[in-house]
């Protein structure tokens, strides 16, 4: 794909992954449609682009994670008159402890979000696109989906969600013009554990920019699935899919609660 002159959607744009997208997708010539629930976020980041790139950005307030919320969004695309070449769908939260002891309404936002989102904003833009024969959809899912995780329980699960929507979405849409993927970055400096105490090893976490270059880079090259983070990352993945899952599931308890996973609260 060539990003010059197209209108990408990209979801959770006020910070971290979908940000960095935004930006690297205006300097790449496209014009932007930054969506997120903040505002006054997305007007700064609006502003930033538009002083830096000659494209034009459409910010649009909204709340995925809500039973109406995606469909809001594609109404007022149609209003605004604002047809979608690319779909990222970056939007992603996630909880951190034992699923028992955490509150349920922000592990069930996780699922609305994570997974709805997602899923209703693919189903809706996807479909124009399909009609028009041309098109692209990304789906930001994580490293985490490719096995499951004690103490980030819900997360994982929905990002195994995404992975496995997204691969099947894409043999679907094979012959149609539209092209599906799915990017697994690892741990990324977003502030994903603001707001608790569980924290990232900055050793190995990535930078939003780099994620978001690496994913639109092998989207152009036209993979099915992208690894836009550290080798290691990648490098986990396939070992999770070689060993017995019950080994699988015990290594990565084991990682998380050398994390403090296993006692992360609500700072």
């Amino acid at each position: 794909m060539d990003y010059t002159g197209i209108t990408a959607l990209v979801t959770g744009a006020s910070r971290g992954i979908g940000r960095a997208s935004a930006r690297e997708l205006a300097r790449r010539g496209a014009h932007v449609v930054p969506l997120a629930r903040s505002a006054d976020a997305l007007d700064a980041l609006a502003a930033e682009i538009r002083a830096r790139h000659p494209v034009d950005v459409h910010p649009l307030a909204a709340d995925l994670s809500t039973p109406d919320g995606p469909a809001l969004v594609v109404r007022e695309l149609a209003a605004r008159g604002i047809t979608i070449d690319l779909l990222i769908n970056n939007a992603g939260a996630g909880t951190v402890g034992p699923f028992l002891h955490r509150p349920y309404g922000p592990q069930r936002a996780t699922v609305d979000l994570n997974v709805h989102g997602l899923m209703a904003l693919t189903h809706a833009i996807g479909g124009q696109m399909v009609a028009r024969g041309r098109g692209g959809i990304i789906n930001v899912s994580s490293t985490a989906a490719f096995q499951p995780m004690p103490y980030q329980a819900g997360y994982a699960a929905t990002k195994a969600f995404v992975l496995s929507f997204t691969e099947a979405l894409a043999h679907e849409l094979r012959d149609s013009g539209v092209r599906v993927m799915a990017a697994h970055p690892g741990a990324v400096d977003t502030g994903f554990f603001d707001g608790t105490t569980a924290v990232m090893d900055p050793r190995v976490t990535d930078s939003p920019d780099r994620v978001a270059a690496k994913t639109l880079d092998d989207f152009a090259r036209g993979r099915l699935n992208s690894y836009p983070g550290r080798p290691l990352h990648r490098a986990q993945t396939v070992v999770a899919r070689f060993l017995p899952r019950a080994t699988v599931v015990r290594a990565t308890g084991a990682v998380n609660r050398r994390l403090g996973h296993h006692t992360a609260t609500d700072a």
